[in-house]
């Protein structure tokens, strides 16, 4: 199975780098004048969106969930890059530089899934899109609680570790997605 999963997982990361270097064709690298605290409410505006959708049953902007869980996944490699490179005043970097650095990331993040594949036997595969969803947020709350102390921690993990944590959850989220293509479009949570 975690073969499978590593499979699943690459496709997903495949799909995140593709909508990642049209959007830097786009818009080139503007993004990198953010501070990380910018893009973790950037990460907090999909997530908190896909939450609810989930909750109200109804969107009004005819966009799916899909596309909110790989811009969590872009926006927090961005702030993996950020927290490597700092912020830039005036974005001039190459953009072969920024790409490479996020194949580094989505990669350590699919390193860590494996490990923690192995201890914890996927138990990820048994739970919902919204308890996946609601993992993102609490992170997302933990993320903003470092900020808000500096960076600093006392007994936990840091910044990246939780970003991290939150690209491996919503990657779940679309892999459950891809697998349960008949879903509910009024409710994709249930299963």
């Amino acid at each position: 199975m975690i073969n499978h999963t590593t499979k699943q997982f690459e496709s997903v990361i495949i799909e995140c780098k593709k909508v990642f270097v049209s959007k830097m064709k786009d818009y080139g690298i503007a993004w990198r004048i953010l501070r990380t605290s910018s893009l973790t409410d950037q990460i907090y505006i999909k997530a908190n969106r896909i939450r609810s959708i989930d909750t109200k049953g109804v969107k009004k902007i005819n966009e799916g969930i899909k596309p909110e869980f790989i811009g969590i996944i872009n926006y927090s490699v961005m702030a993996l890059i950020q927290l490597e490179l700092g912020i830039l005043e005036s974005p001039d970097e190459n953009c072969k530089q920024i790409e490479e650095l996020f194949d580094k990331y989505l990669y350590e993040a699919k390193y860590l899934m494996e490990d923690k594949n192995h201890d914890y036997g996927e138990a990820w595969r048994n739970m919902r899109i919204s308890s996946l969803t609601d993992i993102i947020l609490m992170k997302l709350m933990r993320i903003k609680q470092i900020e808000d102390n500096e960076g600093k921690t006392f007994v936990s993990e840091g910044l990246d570790a939780n970003y991290f944590d939150i690209i491996n959850y919503a990657v779940f989220a679309l892999i459950k997605l891809e697998e349960n293509k008949d879903y509910s479009s009024a409710n994709p949570y249930k299963k």
